[in-house]
C-alpha cells in the first residue's frame, strides 16, 4: 500500500513472544497513529519475530525528534532491536560500475524518471569509460584506477569521497573488483551486489560460457549484500529464465544481462523504502 502523505516505517526484531504484535500497534495507536501497512514473519525455528510497519504522519502526536525517547522503553521491555524511517527522507545512493554499463543506464533511468525516491550523489570507477555518461546526467564521477599495489590506497580514497558525500548506500552495478574487508566494514550492510548468475552456481567471470558448455535450461541473477566473505551475502533477491539449446552465448549474455537489471533493480527499491531485515546471513523481505 502506498500513501499520498507522509508516513513513518517502524522495521523490528526480537524474541518472538505472546503480545508483540498487540503491543507494537497498541503504540502507534495509542498517540494517534493511523498504521497502513503491517507485515511480520516469526522464524519459529529460531524463536525471533521480525515486523515492518508503516504508519501516517498526519495526526501522530509524537514528534520524530522525541520517537527515540518514547519507544526506547517499549524496546527495552520486549527486547526489540529496531530502527525508524521517513518517506520523505530521500535516501543518497553511490554507483559503483567497471567497464559493463548495463545496469548503470537502468539505475540512471528509474532514478531520473521518479520510480524512486533516490538522490545519486556519485558514480566511482575503476575505468573511465563511462564519465560521459555521469556528465550526461550531471552526476559527478570518481575514477580512480585499480591495481593490485595500489588497492589500498585507491580504497582509502573511495571510503573518504564516499563519506565525504554522505552517501547512505553504495551499488555494485557490475564493479569487478572485491571490496577488501575494509571497505566492506566501513559499509556494513549498505553495499548492495548483482552477481550474474543464481548463486552458488557458475561463479567467475565466464559465468555464460560455463553454463553454456553444461547445457542448462535455466539461467539467473542474485543481487545480495556485501560481505568480507566473497559473494556469500545475504541474499536479497534472485530471478531465473528458462533457455533452451537454441540459444547461443550471445543469447545468453543478453537474456542475462536484462534479468541483472530487473532483480537488481527490485533489491534497489526494497532497499530504499525500508523492506529488508537482516539476520544472520539471511535476510527477510517484505514486499
Amino acid at each position: 500500500m502506498t500513501s499520498s502523505t507522509p508516513t513513518a516505517i517502524l522495521l523490528v526484531c526480537c524474541p518472538d513472544q505472546r503480545g508483540i504484535v498487540a503491543t507494537l500497534s497498541a503504540f502507534i495507536a495509542r498517540h494517534d497513529g493511523n498504521i497502513i501497512a503491517l507485515d511480520q514473519y516469526v522464524d519459529a525455528a529460531d524463536g525471533v519475530f521480525f515486523a515492518r510497519l508503516e504508519w501516517q504522519l498526519e495526526g501522530f502526536a509524537i514528534p520524530m525528534d522525541k520517537f527515540h525517547d518514547e519507544f526506547s522503553p517499549l524496546a527495552v521491555e520486549w527486547n526489540i532491536e529496531w530502527s525508524l524511517h521517513l518517506s520523505t527522507t530521500r535516501m543518497r545512493m553511490a554507483v559503483m560500475v567497471s567497464k559493463q554499463a548495463h545496469c548503470l543506464y537502468d539505475i540512471l533511468a528509474r532514478a531520473e524518471s521518479g520510480e524512486w525516491p533516490v538522490d545519486i550523489r556519485m558514480i566511482l570507477s575503476n575505468h573511465d569509460d563511462h564519465r560521459p555518461l555521469g556528465d550526461r546526467h550531471g552526476i559527478p564521477f570518481l575514477h580512480t584506477p585499480v591495481t593490485p599495489a595500489t588497492k589500498p590506497q585507491a580504497e582509502a580514497s573511495q571510503i573518504q569521497a564516499l563519506r565525504d558525500a554522505k552517501v547512505d548506500f553504495i551499488v555494485l552495478a557490475r564493479y569487478m573488483q572485491i571490496l577488501s574487508p575494509d571497505f566492506v566494514q566501513a559499509f556494513p550492510n549498505r553495499i548492495i551486489n548483482i552477481h550474474h548468475s543464481f548463486l552458488p552456481a557458475f561463479a567467475g567471470a565466464r559465468p555464460y560460457h560455463a553454463a553454456h558448455d553444461r547445457g542448462v535450461k535455466i539461467i539467473g541473477a542474485t543481487a545480495h549484500y556485501v560481505t568480507a566473505a566473497l559473494d556469500e551475502g545475504p541474499i536479497i533477491e534472485q530471478d531465473v529464465i528458462r533457455v533452451s539449446h537454441r540459444q547461443g552465448v550471445d543469447d545468453l549474455v543478453r537474456l542475462g544481462r536484462d534479468l541483472e537489471k530487473i532483480v537488481l533493480a527490485r533489491a534497489i527499491y526494497w532497499h530504499l523504502t525500508h523492506r529488508i531485515l537482516v539476520y544472520r546471513n539471511r535476510t527477510v523481505v517484505f514486499h
